[in-house]
């Protein structure tokens, strides 16, 4: 069913679990499929040796991406219009993450309707990974 600018209100939510106990395994098949080889995401030795950070960590884009589908499974395919995130926090091998969109207004411009939402993404502790924005095309 499509969200429809009747029903939704500033303030409604969603939420959803977008990734349990990420593993190194799915952050270098990201590195795999983003091409991004750096080797911060997929090099211990390189990371915790060279680098000095305690252990490999997620691309910024696959916490995006993962926030992007919790977007997608809210408004629909194809609705979004934009999409922007900050990336405030790294996401290490073990994190769950949690995404959640919040309607922050409900409008109609040029005879469409849309919604505005912020984004946000924690980790099993709460703390904030991804914060963003989003606008999608709804139905009247």
């Amino acid at each position: 069913m499509a969200l429809s600018a009747k029903t939704l209100k500033v303030g409604d939510t969603y939420e959803e679990k977008v990734v349990d106990n990420l593993t190194r395994t799915q952050i270098v098949q990201y590195a795999g499929a983003s091409g991004d080889y750096n080797p911060i995401h997929t090099d211990e030795v390189y990371t915790t040796k060279v680098a000095g950070y305690p252990s490999v960590f997620a691309h910024g884009m696959l916490s995006m991406g993962v926030t992007g589908k919790m977007l997608t499974n809210f408004v629909g395919d194809g609705r979004l219009t934009k999409f922007g995130v900050r990336f405030t926090r790294q996401v290490w091998p073990g994190d769950t993450l949690t995404a959640k969109a919040t309607v922050e207004a409900v409008r109609e411009e040029n005879g469409e309707h849309f919604v505005d939402l912020t984004v946000s993404t924690v980790n099993q502790d709460g703390a904030e990974v991804v914060s963003g924005y989003a606008s999608a095309r709804i139905d009247p």
